[in-house]
């Protein structure tokens, strides 16, 4: 009767271990993720509140910064639930140029005077 509870602790042993290895790399892929950084038109302090915490609800947006000075936005993002362009166009749609695609005129038209891209200039 030995060999029956060897060879059941070994089956048992073998299951645990396929579904620890199979758990893991489900895991793993989830985590993988992409940085990029994008131009905007950002020119205040107002609109970096608007972009990091408008793309923080964007689908597989980890996180996001801005940096005023240099205009550049910075997102961390998982590449199987969203992509580079889908990313500029979500920044558009709140009124932000990104890289080479024009911010939404309707979106640009209800920002604050201060986050107009001519405010810079105005100061």
């Amino acid at each position: 009767m030995k060999p029956m509870k060897t060879k059941i602790k070994i089956l048992s042993s073998m299951m645990l271990l396929i579904f620890i290895l199979a758990s893991g790399t489900t895991f793993s892929q989830d985590k993988k993720t992409e940085t990029i950084k994008i131009k905007t038109s950002a020119v205040c302090d107002m609109c970096k509140d608007r972009i990091e915490q408008g793309m923080a609800f964007e689908k597989g947006v980890k996180n996001v910064v801005l940096d005023v000075k240099t205009k550049i936005v910075t997102i961390t993002y998982v590449p199987s639930k969203t992509t580079p362009d889908d990313l500029r166009k979500a920044i558009s749609k709140l009124g932000y140029d990104a890289d080479n695609v024009a911010a939404d005129k309707a979106a640009y038209s209800k920002l604050p005077a201060c986050c107009k891209k001519d405010a810079a200039t105005k100061k």
